[in-house]
């Protein structure tokens, strides 16, 4: 039989709008399937440059992105590390690429991805939402399908070449795909989050940077979405569980009178009372990724396959990128260029390293807050990673730490993310003192690695290519086509 569809897609957030996008401005069809009906709440607030100018751009909806009113975003400001003042780095102090591209915006996501899903649509994607999908269609060979239910209530059957999982961190169809989900024991944190109804802002230019402050009990986060909107999360020890299942919203106030650096930024400013702002969620064990990624049929992109902790704003950016990469192998195996088991070994090898190089980026910033007498900072020390932890990500990483695939024990380890540490503290020490043009933080090698393919895609995007390295990311991997839209071969 036939497949309707060459492919499926289950879950319309940026990972689901993304991939279908991507596949559908190929000229294939593309069902996507959304339990919600849009807009519709979601957290992940902040941008990067890379979504923004890369990702938007190449899906062709940048221009509306841009013309939306989003908070304009040149940065981020931490009061984080050993100097007890505030610091900030600047977007525009790459050399990478040029000033109007080195901002992102902070977005509120019922509206930013609205606009991705409207997108999808208008690019031929067939949108069904208040359609959850209830199992994947399967024989031994492959995944050939989906059950859902239409917003009538009636069972439907949908078949296609492939289907993809973007139904985010609570679906119920990964653990089809084979291999567990693995939580990180290092970034086992809790975090309890609301809005405030304004707030003050940060001086000029930096009135939209994030601001994340560390202290005591974890870390805040503080986003300005509009004039009268601000989110603000606190993200701390599993051990503040029973205070937060009690009275979520004392315990999040409780947080944020905590830590004096937000506190004066909302005294006297009233909590939001607009829905959906108006209510204080929670989220725990947040960082995870699954052993597989992939299988005949199927394969997991965004908040399904993997999320890592949220300081360095990168949800967004790694669900779209892993959705381009899994698209970019829908295409070339369509289009007869690269077979699925090639295409989809490439999607896989570029998205754990992606993961791989912010959790050791965020291992290596975790690691800056010498707070030994706080029990989340001093948990959080590398030198207290269990060796199942580094084993874990060892094999995660695939010897990217390290440079060598056979690492596993956790002395090298320790001794690679204490130099990584180490060199991040030092060039923060120096952007009190750096030219604006100049930004001392991409001399760290973490930073540099960390940023790497966000710049790249940002570059594809604008020129056709990354301009340093047009050509496969690892010996004998694929190249990108020039559209950004499938793997070719070198």
């Amino acid at each position: 039989m036939t497949p309707a569809y060459d492919l499926i897609v289950v879950g319309g957030g940026p990972a689901g709008s993304t991939a279908a996008t991507a596949v559908a401005m190929r000229g294939h069809r593309v069902l996507l399937l959304e339990r919600e009906t849009f807009p519709r709440y979601q957290i992940g607030e902040s941008l990067l440059p890379a979504t923004v100018h890369g990702l938007c751009r190449i899906l062709g909806v940048a221009d509306e992105v841009a013309r939306a009113g989003f908070t304009l975003k040149r940065g981020g400001t931490m009061r984080w590390g050993r100097d007890p003042r505030p610091w900030q780095f600047s977007f525009s102090m790459t050399p990478r690429l040029s000033e109007p591209t080195a901002t992102a915006f902070q977005v509120e996501r019922s509206r930013f991805d609205e606009i991705l899903l409207r997108n999808a649509r208008r690019v031929g994607v067939e949108v069904r939402e208040g359609s959850p999908v209830r199992r994947l269609v399967a024989d031994g060979e492959r995944v050939r399908g989906v059950e859902y239910t239409d917003p009538e209530g009636n069972r439907r059957t949908a078949h296609a070449r492939f289907v993809f999982d973007a139904s985010g961190n609570t679906s119920r169809l990964q653990g089809q795909v084979g291999g567990a989900r693995v939580y990180s024991e290092f970034f086992r944190n809790l975090a309890v989050f609301g809005y405030y109804a304004g707030g003050r802002r940060l001086p000029a230019p930096h009135s939209g940077n994030i601001f994340c402050a560390a202290f005591d009990a974890g870390w805040l986060w503080y986003i300005p979405l509009r004039d009268d909107l601000t989110s603000v999360g606190a993200v701390i020890a599993p051990e503040h569980v029973p205070a937060v299942r009690r009275d979520p919203r004392a315990a999040w106030q409780d947080m944020v009178r905590a830590c004096p650096e937000v506190d004066r930024l909302v005294a006297d400013v009233p909590v939001a009372t607009e829905p959906p702002y108006d209510l204080v969620r929670v989220r725990k064990d947040y960082s995870y990724w699954k052993k597989t990624f992939w299988a005949p049929g199927i394969a997991l992109v965004g908040d399904s396959a993997c999320f890592v902790d949220p300081v360095l704003s990168s949800g967004v950016h790694l669900a779209t990128y892993g959705a381009l990469l899994a698209a970019r192998a829908v295409n070339a195996d369509l289009d007869g260029s690269v077979p699925e088991a090639r295409g989809f070994a490439e999607f896989e090898a570029r998205y754990r390293r992606e993961y791989g190089v912010f959790y050791e980026f965020l291992m290596a910033f975790y690691d800056m807050e010498r707070n030994e007498h706080s029990y989340f900072w001093s948990a959080k020390k590398v030198t207290r990673v269990d060796a199942g932890e580094a084993a874990a990500f060892a094999e995660l990483a695939g010897g990217l730490v390290s440079g060598d695939a056979a690492v596993v024990g956790t002395g090298r380890l320790d001794a690679h993310w204490r130099a990584a540490a180490a060199e991040l503290d030092s060039a923060v020490g120096r952007l009190a003192t750096a030219d604006d043009r100049i930004n001392p933080l991409l001399a760290a090698r973490v930073v540099g690695e960390t940023f790497r393919t966000g710049n790249e895609l940002q570059e594809q995007a604008l020129y056709g290519g990354p301009l340093d390295a047009p050509g496969p990311a690892a010996p004998g991997g694929l190249a990108v086509a020039a559209d950004g839209l499938a793997w070719t071969v070198p």
